[in-house]
């Protein structure tokens, strides 16, 4: 799969959260402007700061419509646990699989253990890539600083 550049559809994919939910992307956000993350597991501390960064963003987003979504191959205890530690209020699915993932979006999969890079998204109302940001390691990630100065700045223009 290609990489997903600007003005791609961003595919159809699913999430369950942790209660059971299941949530559809990109219909489930579809008419808000939106941020899905992958991200490498609860044992990543990037991606715990990460996430922590978008919950404490959490008021900003919503003032500027950005819903937020965030996905793993971790099981539902782990990212259950993660949840409750970062208090998460946006939804987080569980036990995703790496290699649809991949074949979806480009994302890039860890082999041993399996996991997907950390790959951010920020999609327009359409369900349309505005940005994707893909990281073959640890580090290089979409982070709330830059999507708050992106939706300010398409605002204003």
């Amino acid at each position: 799969m290609p990489l997903l550049h600007p003005g791609d559809t961003f595919p159809d994919l699913s999430l369950t959260t942790v209660d059971g939910t299941v949530h559809p992307l990109p219909a489930e956000v579809a008419g808000h402007f939106a941020v899905v993350l992958f991200y490498r597991g609860s044992w990543c501390p990037y991606c715990n700061a990460q996430l922590r960064a978008f919950q404490r963003a959490a008021d900003t987003l919503a003032e500027l419509d950005v819903k937020v979504v965030a996905l793993s191959v971790d099981d539902e205890a782990t990212t259950k646990d993660l949840v409750a530690k970062h208090k998460l209020t946006f939804p987080v699915g569980h036990s995703a699989d790496a290699r649809a993932l991949h074949d979806a979006t480009g994302a890039f999969v860890n082999e041993d253990p399996r996991y997907v890079q950390s790959t951010g998204f920020l999609l327009d109302p359409a369900g349309k890539v505005l940005v994707s940001v893909y990281s073959s390691g640890a580090i290089g990630r979409l982070v709330p600083e830059d999507v708050i100065g992106m939706m300010r700045y398409l605002r204003e223009h």
